[in-house]
């Protein structure tokens, strides 16, 4: 849950539906994570998250038991006052998250008002007055110092240095110069498949194609050729795009809300947003073969093999899902479509039934829609750290 903060934007609180999950154990590894970093510093949300805690059949009667068993130990110390006064802390609306910890959730500070939520000694220096700046005009006049040694603290830096400290994070962060164009820092976002070997063997292949077939004079006879290669490219942009074998900030990542499968998609679609219209285009200006498949006849079975992959790659990991469709795909369509010969219309004929016709175009069509629900299912395996 965000709540606008006017001037600077929204603050991260947790909600009902979030603390719900998190007192089941079903929240996602990174949210979870961030429910228990929020809840030291906001007092609201602690009362939100345990309310809900309590209400969990598994977990109320051990927290019922756990708070006997304190009470009990501070008891048969002989300190009845504190006791009494654990009990009252723990008996406490706020600690239940009844109606006054749902009026601090609603509070304009819990919402970021004016002066925005105060945390931790931020909070408590900002509200809290020192004996010494809380001391009279009369005191100060009298042990001899001046007003001015008490004026009251900058609180908030200037907007140029508060700039500067932004763009030094952020560059920190990403390792990219606030100073290149926002299209550079997209493509460094986009995953180390587009910044690495995967984007230069890419264009490999197509300028290779192109080449041979205009260059050294082999004309439509390259087009099959490229024709069972496209799909298994972006498999191996993919592989690179996200894992321990492949970012060397996959940890870091991972342990953010926005990691796991919602950015392993978006690097994904990085890949296939500059794998498609390059082998695309490549192989529309390629001379076309009499009965073969158009330049377009890869892309579902294309889509297939990277909802495949990504799909398989939910048990095994990234790189062993790619490696293992990709091997599929060399050993059942490339192979038997080989068999006939290595070039020209021997391979067009063996690798038109893979592409040609609406009932196998249907049917790769159907693979995918079957491997993207099985990635949709399996989605939460992506919250976890990959195991070597």
């Amino acid at each position: 849950m965000s709540r606008e903060r006017p001037g600077r934007g929204p603050a991260w609180h947790v909600d009902a539906e979030l603390a719900a999950r998190y007192a089941g154990g079903t929240a996602a590894e990174s949210d979870a994570w961030s429910v228990e970093k929020h809840v030291e510093a906001c007092g609201a949300c602690a009362a939100l998250v345990s309310s809900a805690a309590r209400a969990v059949p598994e977990t109320g009667p051990l927290l019922a038991g756990i708070r006997a068993a304190v009470l009990e130990q501070v008891a048969a110390e002989g300190l009845p006052e504190r006791a009494a006064e654990a009990r009252g802390a723990v008996d406490s609306p706020a600690y239940a998250g009844g109606s006054e910890a749902r009026g601090a959730v609603d509070s304009p500070a819990y919402a970021g008002g004016s002066e925005g939520p105060t945390y931790g000694n931020a909070g408590a220096a900002s509200t809290t007055a020192s004996p010494r700046t809380a001391a009279s005009p009369a005191a100060r006049a009298s042990t001899g110092e001046s007003p001015a040694a008490h004026a009251a603290p900058i609180t908030n830096p200037p907007a140029d240095a508060r700039t500067s400290a932004t763009h030094t994070t952020a560059a920190g962060a990403t390792g990219v110069s606030p100073r290149l164009s926002r299209a550079a820092r997209v493509l460094w976002a986009a995953g180390p498949a587009l910044r690495g070997a995967w984007a230069a063997a890419l264009g490999v292949v197509v300028l290779g194609a192109l080449g041979l077939s205009y260059g050294a004079g082999l004309g439509a006879s390259v087009r099959p050729l490229l024709l069972v290669t496209a799909p298994v490219l972006p498999l191996a942009g993919v592989a690179l795009s996200y894992g321990r074998h492949a970012d060397p900030l996959y940890e870091v990542v991972t342990s953010t809300p926005s990691g796991g499968l919602r950015l392993l998609l978006v690097r994904a679609a990085a890949v296939l947003g500059v794998s498609v219209p390059a082998l695309t285009l490549a192989g529309a200006a390629l001379p076309p073969a009499a009965g073969g498949p158009g330049a377009a006849a890869w892309l579902l079975p294309g889509l297939a093999l990277t909802l495949a992959a990504l799909a398989l790659g939910s048990f095994v990991g990234s790189r062993r899902g790619a490696a293992a469709v990709g091997g599929a795909w060399a050993l059942f369509v490339v192979a038997p479509a080989t068999v006939g010969g290595p070039a020209g219309a021997a391979l067009m004929a063996g690798a038109a039934p893979y592409f040609s016709g609406p009932a196998v175009q249907s049917g790769w069509a159907a693979g995918a829609l079957a491997c993207a629900l099985l990635l949709a299912a399996r989605r939460r395996s992506f919250d976890h750290l990959e195991t070597p």
